[in-house]
């Protein structure tokens, strides 16, 4: 496994971080604050932002962004930390992109409500992933970018059929890769790397061993890991 996809796996297992914009109202000086994301399809954050929000306006103002997510740790400087450097757009509205942010995080449905909450998603540039002592790379986009695939399109319905059918098998998963045995637990997505579960109300996140491309390459994966679960 390459340091990109590495470090793509490691964004994949957070959902939320410090995010920096350069502040408008301060003449440019960092802004950084915590922010709940999600990533996209070509694995990039998407972020939820009311237009009264200070991110919204220094975005508006200046594109450039900075997003970074640690381990929580005693120290933590001794464990990994990502940072993603971008330039943030903001989002037409996109089914796909609601349908899975408010999967992680239903409370937003609220937000969205008000109407004047949008998606904001940030394109990197650059990243540095830190893995400990002496492992430090910069990463380019192209490397950390997903192989093509086509699992967005097919989410949605996987992710209904997981939750109406093989809630048993989604049980299995968090008990065998998690050491969690859940009395609620639905899958809230899916992409090329893995999928999310949660767990009596505890999001957790489902590795591959190999990246799928297709919804087929996905189900076969899953099958094969939900037999690796139930194996003594």
């Amino acid at each position: 496994m390459t340091t990109g996809q590495d470090a793509r796996r490691y964004l994949r297992g957070h959902r939320s971080g410090v995010l920096s914009t350069l502040s408008a109202k301060l003449g440019g000086y960092p802004f950084g604050s915590i922010v709940p994301f999600v990533l996209d399809r070509r694995c990039r954050p998407v972020i939820l932002i009311s237009a009264l929000a200070e991110h919204a306006r220094n975005l508006a103002a200046d594109p450039r962004a900075s997003l970074i997510v640690h381990d929580y740790a005693d120290d933590v400087q001794a464990g990994a930390r990502l940072t993603l450097v971008g330039d943030a757009a903001r989002l037409p509205d996109d089914a796909g992109v609601r349908g899975r942010y408010l999967r992680q995080f239903p409370a937003a449905e609220a937000l969205l409500a008000l109407g004047d909450f949008s998606f904001w998603m940030i394109a990197p540039k650059r990243l540095l992933f830190i893995r400990g002592f002496g492992r430090i790379d910069w990463i380019d986009a192209a490397e950390f970018a997903p192989p093509a695939n086509s699992l967005a399109a097919a989410e949605e319905a996987i992710v209904a059929h997981m939750n109406a059918d093989h809630t048993v098998a989604l049980a299995d998963y968090c008990r065998h890769y998690h050491g969690v045995t859940p009395v609620a637990v639905e899958m809230t997505g899916i992409d090329c790397d893995g999928f999310d579960v949660r767990a009596d109300g505890r999001l957790l996140r489902v590795e591959f061993p190999d990246a799928v491309t297709s919804a087929g390459k996905a189900r076969e994966a899953l099958v094969a890991m939900a037999r690796a679960a139930r194996t003594p």
